[in-house]
């Protein structure tokens, strides 16, 4: 019988460029099975981590993409019906519980309140999932492992998790990497040579310094890497920055000229 988790499992090692000690305390939490909550900017890597980590400790991975519409049923499962009458379909916190998978919430805190509560009892030493509507207490596998992000400097007060949820969790912090770091992964990850990811991250440090003062966010490494693809298949350099860099992050005129004169500084 064909394993249902094997949809879901990498097959490649999605290349990661550790920071620090991230990698041995979530191997260690993963041990402990002590849900693991990211926080850091979008676009600074987080997702990329998890892939990594789920290849590195050789289990499947169950990725949930959270947004505000999002119910309990979304992440549990549903009664659905076809041709031979009502049957169950799990969601994908079940199905990962149920599996031994790592199920990965992203952007957790978009999803409703009254959703995420539906977590709880999978984040302690409970670790059961009550199937109200199917009548069963699912009890997780021993290899379930529950992971989710966020942007806490993104949120605002009405979104935020509750304290009662963040302290199921340990932390770990996500920021930009150093200078010489980041235009490692954005030289390795769009093919760029080394001078042109180095200026591409010295625009976005140039970016990141206005962030509240005109930017609600700055320019992400994903953003410099999709910057550095474009460049790498024969854009102008100029060109690749406006349209990666520059145009998505603002509509105001001012902050326009004024990254683009970033730009011009260093092309």
């Amino acid at each position: 019988m064909k394993d249902l988790t094997d949809q879901h499992r990498l097959t490649e090692e999605p290349w990661y460029r550790p920071t620090g000690d991230e990698v041995s305390l979530f191997t260690a939490a993963y041990e402990a099975r002590m849900p693991v909550m990211l926080k850091g900017p979008t676009g600074c890597g987080k997702t990329r981590f998890v892939e990594h980590m789920a290849w590195r400790l050789q289990r499947p991975l169950v990725t949930v993409a959270c947004n505000e519409d999002m119910t309990a049923s979304d992440l549990v499962g549903r009664f659905l019906l076809d041709a031979e009458g009502t049957r169950w379909q799990d969601g994908p916190l079940t199905f990962a519980a149920r599996h031994g998978a790592i199920c990965y919430l992203d952007e957790v805190v978009e999803a409703r309140q009254d959703t995420t509560v539906v977590i709880h009892p999978l984040t302690d030493n409970r670790r059961v999932l009550p199937l109200e509507k199917k009548g069963e207490l699912l009890r997780a596998h021993p290899d379930f492992f529950l992971v989710i992000s966020y942007n806490p400097g993104y949120q605002s007060l009405m979104k935020d998790l509750k304290q009662s949820t963040k302290q199921r969790f340990g932390a770990l912090d996500f920021t930009w990497p150093e200078a010489s770091v980041e235009a490692e992964i954005v030289r390795h990850e769009s093919g760029v040579d080394q001078g042109t990811a180095e200026r591409l991250v010295q625009i976005g440090e140039r970016a990141r310094n206005l962030k509240g003062h005109g930017l609600d966010e700055g320019i992400s490494t994903r953003m410099l890497i999709h910057a550095g693809m474009l460049i790498a298949r024969g854009v102008p350099p100029v060109a690749a920055c406006t349209m990666a860099l520059v145009r998505p992050i603002t509509d105001d005129p001012d902050m326009r000229d004024a990254l683009d004169a970033a730009v011009a500084t260093y092309f």
